[in-house]
């Protein structure tokens, strides 16, 4: 099964470019040399004016959404405003929380541009999509044979699955329809990286193993051999360079697999985001086993290692309820901030901030202003949080942060235009009626097995 019709070829993914050359870490033995090459700024002009509807263009929203899950299986729902004209002060207010799968919410993930959907992952083997803005469960995806490891919408169009089983599925979110079944990694799909092109993306798993998939075809094109686990891999803002991490260390690579830096951390490491603080400094942050998110500041010059610049503190160790004598008592417990997430959100003064959303397992919902990072500093600086959500002892495994934006394009009318809009006006009914049963869900998916050894 192809990710699109032949024909047609309606593909929100584009095709990627020659692989350059260039020496690569430890090479499977039937793989060349491996460069992971991307479009250059022109190749992606001229691929957007011919394969674009019209122009889309997101609009960041002042009002936003975050939602989390965690070990006792809830999910929870926040909406963020900014209710005060005058502050960049956000006001967190409480939408759901209910049990959402049978064991712990493992992976969670939004859809961006207006974030409609929601998609999570458990250990039940079962993601569950909802809609956000009707704020209602619509169905289950049953097509995996394993835990649930990880999420990624890389546009409003399609969703991307990892398992334990060892496979990532591709669906189209227009009818939910399983595209494809990528297969390649030998055991489980830890993390799953699509480029900021959106025509290739990058996997990690247990095998020890980098793969790259091509989002067209729909298959593997290069696999690397990492010598040890890769737990998360992370493109950066501008697809140049992409960071894998492993127990307590991150591997920054380029393109062509040429170890840029690497990075050691004091404590075991759960998640990290690239983010641009300007247009000559990028920042790696990182969540870890400590109460703390850290700041990395990425040089350009690869002789100079990445330094801390800012630490963004609040979170505390982790609490327990009991009604017969004191709201909380303190644990020994280790705290771990388990998850963070960024977005960019619109002021009432129509200026822009990036906002931090960071889970951990003392049960908060942390936010912070990633603005508040000094241009320069002799010290280390603490970045307070600007917002908080207790839940009130809730271990908080993953967190996820999406927008109210509204898409703006060329004006359209008429049935076209209710087309057009991302599917807003069907009802739950009908979308729940896309959803493929148990039975069909693992008939699709054996149609994605062909070309699974492609890539070496």
């Amino acid at each position: 099964m192809s990710l699109q019709p032949r024909k047609k070829r309606k593909v929100a993914f584009e095709a990627p470019s020659k692989a350059s050359k260039g020496k690569a870490p430890e090479k499977s033995k039937r793989s060349s040399a491996v460069a992971f090459d991307v479009p250059s700024p022109k190749q992606k002009v001229k691929a957007a004016a011919t394969t674009a509807k019209k122009p889309v263009e997101s609009v960041p929203s002042s009002k936003f959404k975050i939602v989390a899950g965690s070990y006792e299986k809830i999910l929870i729902g926040l909406e963020g405003s900014f209710p005060d004209p005058s502050s960049s002060i956000p006001e967190l207010k409480p939408v759901f929380i209910f049990p959402a799968h049978v064991s712990s919410v493992r992976a969670i993930a939004t859809s961006p541009e207006g974030g409609k959907w929601l998609a999570t992952g458990s250990t039940d083997e079962i993601i569950k999509v909802w809609d956000l803005r009707r704020r209602k469960e619509v169905g289950g995806l049953m097509h995996h044979e394993g835990s649930i490891t990880h999420l990624v919408f890389p546009d409003r169009s399609h969703l991307l699955s990892a398992s334990e089983d060892g496979t990532i599925s591709v669906f189209r979110v227009r009818d939910w329809v399983l595209l494809r079944s990528l297969k390649g990694h030998k055991g489980r799909v830890n993390n799953i990286a699509v480029h900021p092109s959106r025509k290739v993306a990058l996997s990690v798993g247990k095998d020890r193993t980098i793969r790259m998939w091509d989002l067209v075809r729909g298959k593997g094109v290069a696999s690397v051999k990492l010598g040890k686990e890769g737990e998360i891999i992370r493109w950066s803002k501008n697809g140049n360079q992409f960071a894998v991490q492993s127990h307590s260390t991150i591997d920054l690579y380029s393109t062509d697999m040429a170890l840029l830096h690497t990075i050691t951390h004091p404590s075991r490491l759960h998640d990290l985001r690239f983010h641009i603080l300007s247009e000559d400094r990028e920042i790696l942050l990182v969540a870890a086993e400590v109460k703390k998110v850290t700041a990395y500041a990425l040089p350009s010059d690869t002789k100079q290692p990445p330094t801390i610049v800012a630490e963004f503190v609040g979170h505390m160790n982790r609490s327990v309820f009991d009604d017969k004598t004191q709201p909380y008592l303190p644990t020994d417990c280790h705290l771990s901030v388990k998850s963070i997430d960024t977005l960019e959100v619109a002021l009432p003064t129509k200026k822009t901030m990036t906002l931090l959303a960071s889970a951990s397992s003392d049960g908060l919902i942390n936010i912070y202003d990633i603005s508040s990072i000094p241009s320069e500093s002799g010290s280390t600086p603490s970045i307070e949080r600007i917002a908080h959500y207790d839940t009130k002892g809730s271990r908080l495994i993953c967190v996820a942060l999406a927008d109210g934006a509204v898409s703006t394009s060329t004006p359209i009318s008429g049935k076209k235009r209710a087309a057009d809009e991302d599917d807003d006006e069907e009802s739950d009914e009908e979308v729940l009626a896309k959803l493929p049963s148990e039975d069909e869900a693992h008939g699709s998916g054996e149609e994605g097995d062909e070309d699974e050894d492609d890539e070496e």
